[in-house]
């Protein structure tokens, strides 16, 4: 689906990649383009394109379990480590959705887009948009450990936040900065994610092997200031309504416990 052109060719009309959009705005008018009020013209057509990105969401993902509830981790965060705030950092394809829809989880307390994997020099998208710089789209996540544990945020992070059977790509976006990737910050959290996996591996729950890397956070640096909050402020947009409310939505309903209606944005804290 991603590609497609609606209505007319004019650049805000044109479905293509995260990077796409992003290359797009790099430009002298990035910031004026990525805040103004975006394409569609009427709620009818966001709504009718929201039903089909959830049906293409559910039927064209690789992973199988994508949109539906998937087993819960077996190793979690011991009691008398739940203390917080904590903070856990997850890569999966285009920054933009990652964030919206952690904004949308009960218990977190603050979602940063941004990047890790490479140097603090070349955090910068025009340059991670090279695949040059080791860099992946990435999201701090502040949360209660007392309201949802790492393991649990790992959980909505396999289940509907990404497809992490893909391997160097998340939908129409492709490149090692849309890999699928867990930065863990203590050997507990190493010991969460690899356990996590090993158990979602050995129940067979994705059709195809989990491409999700594990490896230590070296860094992770804020993405610039048009990038925040861009779903929340931008939900008209066509690539988001194609790639990236179809997350919130089986957020809400695969995990009512876990869902809250108001997101909580870099921009109020």
């Amino acid at each position: 689906m991603c590609g497609l052109e609606l209505l007319d060719k004019s650049p805000e009309f044109v479905l293509g990649s995260c990077h796409d959009h992003h290359m797009f705005t790099a430009n002298s008018e990035k910031r004026e383009i990525a805040r103004r009020r975006p394409a569609l013209r009427n709620d009818v057509m966001r709504k009718a394109l929201t039903a089909i990105a959830i049906l293409a969401f559910a039927l064209n993902c690789s992973a199988g379990a994508v949109n539906r509830d998937i087993p819960g981790p077996a190793v979690d965060t011991p009691a008398g480590e739940a203390a917080g705030p904590q903070v856990a950092v997850l890569a999966g394809g285009c920054f933009w959705g990652l964030q919206g829809m952690f904004e949308h989880v009960q218990g977190v307390t603050k979602v940063v887009a941004g990047y890790s994997g490479g140097s603090r020099a070349t955090a910068h998208y025009e340059i991670v948009g090279t695949e040059t710089t080791g860099h992946a789209e990435s999201v701090e996540i502040t949360f209660d450990p007392k309201q949802i544990s790492y393991g649990q945020l790992l959980r909505l992070f396999f289940s509907v936040a990404h497809d992490p059977t893909q391997l160097n790509r998340q939908g129409p976006d492709s490149g090692p900065s849309y890999r699928s990737e867990i930065f863990f910050a203590s050997p507990t959290q190493e010991r969460i994610a690899k356990a996590y996996v090993a158990q979602l591996t050995q129940a067979k729950v994705f059709v195809s092997p989990i491409a999700t890397k594990i490896e230590p956070l070296k860094g992770f640096y804020p993405a610039e200031d048009y990038h925040q909050d861009y779903l929340i402020y931008h939900p008209n947009e066509p690539y988001i309504v194609m790639n990236d409310l179809a997350k919130i939505d089986a957020l809400k309903r695969v995990y009512t416990e876990h869902y809250r209606e108001a997101a909580v944005t870099v921009a109020t804290r």
